[in-house]
């Protein structure tokens, strides 16, 4: 055996619920005003919901503006649930809620706002974008699954409130069989499957334990090979009850949730999250932008794995470094070394075009909205704009 696990968390997590607030704050505040310039945290313990941070825009606050955004947060989530009293889950009339949120400082604004319509690096840090040849997708094959599990099952509870909460978390522990498969991306099967959802205090242990495997089962599109009901080991509810749940049973911060966020512990993380940040702030467009230059490396057939990491230094508009690792898979001539240069040379990777070729600073419902990203995971969903192949040539030309 060589075993990798992935973890997942739903929207209804308190981690999330945090991240989707301050998320939604990007999002109204983007859509008000572009050039707002955002940076707040959320954190919510029981009934109450603190949200702080810096912002700057030319956008009227008051206590009321951050007040209905944190309602229509957690009544989209899907709180409260109707099979769950006061006291077992989180009723958004009941939320007291504190803002302390100041002005950006002008220091900052300074190193951002640049001549030429440039924006330079809102901080300093490093960010990392990786792909995978598990899937079509590109994606680590036990954080997806991990994700799919997640997804059919949130679906559910939010169809069935009577039944399941909104607060879940699933892990998935799958076999590579070797390490020399793992370095090769070819998993064999999932060994265990390890689910924790709230539930309506009135069900069974067993009867939880048969609907979320029939959830599943029916739901997950599993590749060959990769399920076998009779080898693998459910842990669904492990403590055997998970009546109470949501913030009134677990508190919730922004940023506490970026493996779940990113590439489920296959890939190193950068040095933030990307919830609560506007599109100046390199933790959230130099991961989109590394994960899209990793996907079209591994796309094009340059390589079978492809770690990109991107780092800045605040207020200047160009990366300080470009960085490719394949991991010893690539399968053309190029070295790592020679594949960063191209790529550096090849694409700004100042903020502004980041922000420009994906649209970070027109979030909507047609196109995308940061809450949403936030609910499910900041990459590898084919709706993103920084999934799309759209290099795929220029890339593919470097094989030779």
């Amino acid at each position: 055996m060589y075993l990798f696990t992935s973890e997942a968390v739903s929207a209804g997590h308190p981690d999330k619920c945090a991240d989707i607030i301050a998320d939604s704050i990007v999002d109204r505040l983007l859509q008000l005003d572009p050039e707002s310039k955002v940076a707040t945290e959320v954190f919510i313990s029981g009934k109450h919901v603190i949200i702080g941070g810096e912002v700057k825009t030319s956008v009227t606050l008051d206590d009321t503006f951050y007040e209905d955004i944190v309602q229509k947060a957690f009544e989209q989530i899907g709180y409260p649930e109707a099979g769950f009293d006061r006291g077992e889950t989180f009723f958004p009339d009941e939320a007291e809620i504190h803002t302390y949120v100041s002005i950006q400082s002008p220091d900052i604004t300074m190193g951002v706002v640049k001549e030429d319509d440039e924006i330079g690096a809102g901080d300093q840090g490093m960010m990392f974008g990786y792909a995978s040849s598990e899937r079509d997708d590109l994606m680590p094959i036990a954080f997806s699954y991990a994700r799919e599990i997640r997804d059919v099952l949130y679906a559910y509870a939010l169809k069935h409130p009577e039944t399941f909460g909104v607060d879940m978390k699933t892990q998935v522990v799958m076999d590579y069989g070797t390490k020399e498969n793992f370095d090769n991306c070819k998993p064999q099967h999932i060994q265990k499957i390890i689910v924790a959802i709230a539930h309506n205090k009135d069900i069974e242990q067993k009867e939880v334990q048969t609907l979320v495997k029939k959830i599943i089962i029916e739901n997950v599109a599993f590749d060959a090979g990769h399920f076998n009901e009779e080898k693998i080991t459910f842990y669904i509810n492990n403590t055997g009850r998970f009546v109470q749940h949501s913030p009134i049973a677990d508190s919730g911060l922004t940023g506490r949730k970026v493996v779940c966020d990113t590439y489920g512990g296959y890939a190193p993380i950068g040095g933030g999250s990307q919830s609560s940040k506007d599109y100046s702030k390199v933790d959230r467009t130099a991961l989109y932008a590394a994960r899209w230059l990793a996907k079209h490396i591994v796309a094009a057939g340059l390589a079978k794995k492809a770690l990109v990491q991107i780092s800045y230094v605040i207020a200047e508009t160009k990366p300080s470094s470009v960085t490719v690792d394949t991991q010893h898979t690539g399968l053309t001539k190029l070295k790592d070394e020679e594949l960063s240069k191209i790529i550096a040379d090849r694409f700004s990777l100042s903020p502004r075009w980041i922000t420009e070729k994906f649209g970070l600073d027109r979030p909507s419902k047609e196109r995308f909205l940061y809450a949403d990203i936030a609910a499910k995971g900041q990459i590898g969903y084919p709706e993103y704009p920084w999934e799309i192949l759209d290099e795929l040539e220029w890339f593919k030309g470097l094989k030779g």
